[in-house]
């Protein structure tokens, strides 16, 4: 079982043939809600910490202004996210508590992660079937942004 924090690898619910990658943020049995682009778990708050504004890019290539926050789970774990807006279609979520065989995953980049918060049906996780699990991923070897920059340079 993963714990909160980790960088799950998995089977894409919709497509088995796809390996995706997302954050493990609730776990079986945990409350989960959004309000405004905040996570609230069991009841409470997770912590951000704002590190100042960022760019994200979208597939088209074009670039919009962000925010990055380091927000920290309740065992300490913390981790960056990204943000363009605190009222986009994803950041509000009524509560409801996560069943004994699945997870509630979430993309680092919180405006544009089709995560536990967009339904299979629409081409998102939903709530991720813990044998869907393939692993725990330890190490980046490299980001398509930073590769992007290698090939413009080259």
């Amino acid at each position: 079982m993963p714990h909160r924090g980790d960088i799950a690898v998995f089977r894409a619910p919709a497509n088995l043939h796809e390996t995706w990658v997302k954050r493990v943020i609730g776990l079986p049995g945990d409350r989960i809600a959004l309000m405004d682009g905040r996570i609230l778990l069991n009841g409470k708050i997770l912590p951000w910490k704002d590190k100042g504004p960022d760019q994200e890019e979208d597939s088209r290539g074009h670039t919009y202004s962000a925010e990055r926050y380091e927000e920290t789970l309740p065992d300490g774990v913390h981790h960056d996210i990204v943000k363009l807006t605190t009222h986009g279609p994803l950041d509000n979520v009524p509560e409801f508590t996560i069943p004994a065989d699945r997870l509630f995953v979430m993309g680092d980049n919180r405006d544009n992660s089709a995560d536990s918060r967009v339904s299979v049906a629409e081409g998102g996780v939903g709530l991720l079937p813990i044998w869907n699990l393939q692993g725990r991923a330890i190490t980046v070897l490299f980001s398509w942004k930073s590769i992007k920059r290698i090939l413009v340079s080259i």
